[in-house]
């Protein structure tokens, strides 16, 4: 399994950092959708899904947190504790998002609008999918 894990270009001065993300560019993707998580409780995991066609790029811009990638052969873990880095994770790919620091902001850029018939929240359902595709 290969892991795509960008470092985007900060810019900076006496004033702070900035980092500027542009779809195509930076994001290998037109960016459909932008959400983030906070305030995640203490031993609390996230995800538990897969997606048939949408491609996700996870960049946790406050704090910390680790994700676990799986695609039905092989799992990896990997953490997140940069705000200039981004995880690529693909379609077709097992997500679980866990460990995350008391101040963790995980924001994630999606390739498509929320479509509930997109999900794969069943890990058994996900393993048959992938087999099949």
């Amino acid at each position: 399994m290969q892991i795509i894990k960008y470092a985007f270009q900060q810019h900076g001065d006496d004033r702070g950092m900035l980092v500027a993300l542009e779809e195509f560019d930076d994001i290998p993707f037109e960016i459909k959708r932008v959400y983030y998580m906070y305030d995640t409780k203490g031993g609390v995991h996230r995800g538990f899904h897969a997606h048939k066609n949408l491609e996700q790029i996870l960049i946790c811009i406050h704090g910390s947190c680790d994700v676990l990638l799986d695609n039905g052969k092989q799992k990896k873990i990997v953490s997140l504790e940069k705000p200039y880095e981004g995880l690529y994770v693909p379609n077709n790919m097992w997500r679980e998002m866990y460990n995350f620091s008391s101040d963790a902001v995980l924001m994630v850029l999606a390739s498509e609008h929320y479509v509930e018939a997109d999900y794969i929240r069943d890990y058994d359902e996900f393993l048959k999918f992938v087999k099949e595709t």
